[in-house]
């Protein structure tokens, strides 16, 4: 079960980011562009939430039960913390990742308070933008990219 919930986690990944860079990329767009707020805008940004949100939940079946590498920081996290991949995936991943989904889904909450476009577009592309760069941060680069192909 482990290695078929770490490969959906990490294929979703990919869902994630491109969610991201296009939420945040039109915000950005539309913000500098002074362009017109389109339902498609609020459509990228519950795409981009409703990924993460999926994301978590495999994440969080991972970290909680699945994970070995988890259950072996769980262990001894005192030990835990000198041991730079158990670190990462015990405190370092969770933290930014979580930190990732307050930051999507206030960029999708936000631009609903309020009228003006160029006022949904920056707060869009404020917390979103904030997002995606915390997944960034938040991503173990040295794992296979394309795990299991």
């Amino acid at each position: 079960m482990y290695p078929f919930v770490l490969f959906v986690h990490n294929s979703v990944r990919w869902i994630v980011l491109i969610a991201g860079v296009l939420a945040a990329g039109r915000a950005l767009i539309g913000w500098f562009g002074k362009k017109v707020w389109i339902k498609q805008d609020r459509i990228l940004g519950v795409i981009f939430t409703s990924s993460i949100d999926v994301q978590l939940l495999l994440g969080l079946l991972l970290y909680f039960v699945l994970s070995p590498i988890t259950k072996g920081a769980f262990s001894d996290f005192g030990a835990a913390m000198n041991i730079p991949e158990q670190r990462f995936f015990a405190l370092e991943h969770i933290f930014y990742m979580l930190l990732a989904l307050v930051f999507a889904h206030l960029g999708s909450m936000l631009p609903k308070k309020v009228d003006e476009a160029p006022a949904k577009f920056k707060r869009a592309a404020i917390w979103f933008s904030l997002a995606l760069v915390s997944i960034l941060v938040g991503i173990p680069w040295w794992r296979p990219l394309f795990p299991g192909l």
